[in-house]
């Protein structure tokens, strides 16, 4: 034990003297979408404790944390998820939005007996994942009424404002492309890539800032937006070359369409669906996120307030009683390699 011990402090040494003395918190910070990353753990974990209960979403969750962390090596974490009644402000603008989601159940096994199960299980899973995060040196986010892509939006604007900050943001939601820059990347963890500006232009042809008209022109079925009928990415391209390189806005899509393309079949459609487009894009604008001043100053607040300390001995004792032993290997380590050096940074 005593030799245990010793390789222990040694090794908090020489994290200790790893951390450079001119990065702090948000030096370079890591922005979770919580409950897009742990709906796709429930999702495809099918994994019981001793007690018979599942526990896939909760042990994926924490575990992909760790994993992600270690792939980025912030200075600085942040676990966003969506309030209740989130969709409620995005549901005035489309009554439909998002209506077909959670009707089905998404797991694919027997775990559960019924949809109601699935739901109680999720419920469940995801309180105990923030009893998890509060013994970590991460911040946790949530408002009521608010999605997490508007914090999140508001925060890729705020943080590299205020403290230069390079933001990654780890969601598998392409929404996000639209506010990839110089200082904000975003990581897709279903196809373990990086978007940077290049990359955005290089995958789908435009310019990051026009993704969202990109996405309003096309729609998006996932969440219910109808796009122009018989518009794909080539056409649009074609028929819009100025997506490429140069930051446009739904005003000088409509003008161009007006000025070039009257003679074309998508030029009645896309003045047909003039105010559906601007609806949608609405919708979908990140840029300017549907945020009131109440949700505002709760972000900011947020960013202000000390980082959570890191109570190793507890969430081992959490892990332990939920019965996640062997899930990860070599768990004291694993939490002390991956947490301790980020209660360092203030």
């Amino acid at each position: 034990m005593k030799a245990e011990y010793k390789a222990l402090l040694d090794n908090i040494k020489e994290v200790e003297e790893q951390i450079p003395t001119d990065e702090n918190f948000h030096s370079r910070v890591l922005v979770i979408d919580a409950l897009n990353l742990f709906f796709r753990n429930f999702a495809t974990i099918n994994m019981t404790n001793q007690d018979g209960a599942h526990i896939g979403g909760l042990a994926g969750f924490v575990r992909s944390l760790g994993s992600l962390i270690q792939l980025v090596q912030p200075t600085g974490v942040y676990v966003i998820f969506d309030g209740v009644g989130s969709s409620t402000n995005r549901k005035n603008l489309l009554p439909e939005y998002k209506s077909n989601r959670g009707i089905n159940r998404i797991t694919n096994w027997d775990a559960f007996e019924s949809l109601e199960d699935e739901n109680d299980a999720k419920v469940g899973q995801i309180t105990r994942i923030i009893h998890y995060l509060q013994c970590l040196p991460v911040k946790v986010g949530m408002i009521d009424k608010a999605e997490a892509d508007d914090m999140i939006a508001f925060m890729s604007r705020e943080l590299p404002r205020r403290f230069n900050t390079q933001m990654i943001i780890v969601s598998s939601d392409k929404d996000y492309l639209q506010l990839v820059n110089d200082h904000v990347t975003l990581y897709r963890p279903v196809t373990k890539v990086f978007y940077g500006p290049k990359d955005v232009q290089k995958e789908f042809g435009i310019h990051p800032d026009n993704f969202i008209i990109y996405k309003t022109m096309l729609g998006d079925q996932s969440d219910k937006i109808e796009g122009i009928k018989g518009l794909g990415p080539k056409t649009l391209l074609k028929l819009f070359p100025d997506l490429v390189n140069v930051p446009l806005t739904m005003k000088d899509i409509f003008d161009h369409a007006e000025d070039h393309l009257k003679e074309h079949q998508i030029y009645a459609r896309v003045l047909f669906a003039k105010q559906n487009l601007l609806n949608h894009y609405k919708l979908m604008d990140l840029k300017n996120p549907i945020l009131d001043d109440r949700q505002i100053a709760y972000i900011n607040e947020l960013i202000n307030e000390e980082n959570n300390d890191f109570h190793k001995k507890h969430f081992i004792e959490l892990y332990e009683m939920d019965g996640l032993a062997h899930f990860i290997k070599n768990i004291h380590e694993w939490v002390t390699n991956i947490f301790f050096t980020l209660s360092r940074y203030k």
